[in-house]
């Protein structure tokens, strides 16, 4: 439900799939090393009303005490939601999604975009598109990077 209508949703394909379990094989030890937080595939949050679940999400250690183990839902917004672009997505609804999750409180949006091998970054620092050889990294996960390349090649070992 979006704004009270019903929305469909296209499931994940393999592709989409590689590429958010590589972020979370990634993320997940590098975040719980460090104390920072959690990481979290598809987990449903309150978005003013709308729930949505980003492909993968990351909320910092001061929000742990938010987190209700038992419930779908969380009442509460992640501080950094991941979106992978899927084929029925289109730009325009991804863009109303990520402006939704920004107006809600959270602070960084990533938008991966398999076809374009293209990361499109939204925070308060400013939006960018990264390619290839372009370090993906967030001042919400000190010391976490990426290449761009190594995200859209999770599909290809």
């Amino acid at each position: 439900m979006v704004d009270g209508e019903l929305v469909p949703v296209s499931g994940n394909n393999p592709n989409n799939n590689a590429i958010r379990d590589l972020l979370i094989e990634c993320l997940r030890p590098f975040v719980r090393a460090h104390g920072l937080g959690r990481v979290y595939a598809e987990q449903e949050y309150d978005f003013n009303g709308n729930v949505h679940w980003p492909d993968v999400s990351f909320f910092r250690a001061d929000k742990r005490p938010l987190l209700n183990s038992f419930k779908r839902v969380q009442r509460f917004v992640p501080d950094l939601a991941i979106e992978i672009v899927s084929p029925n997505d289109t730009f325009d609804n991804l863009l109303r999604k990520k402006e939704r999750y920004r107006s809600c409180g959270t602070e960084g949006v990533w938008i991966a975009s398999p076809r374009t091998r293209e990361v499109f970054v939204f925070s308060a620092r400013g939006d960018r598109i990264l390619r290839e050889d372009a370090v993906l990294a967030t001042e919400l996960i000190p010391g976490f990077e990426i290449t761009v390349k190594m995200l859209f090649e999770a599909d290809n070992d």
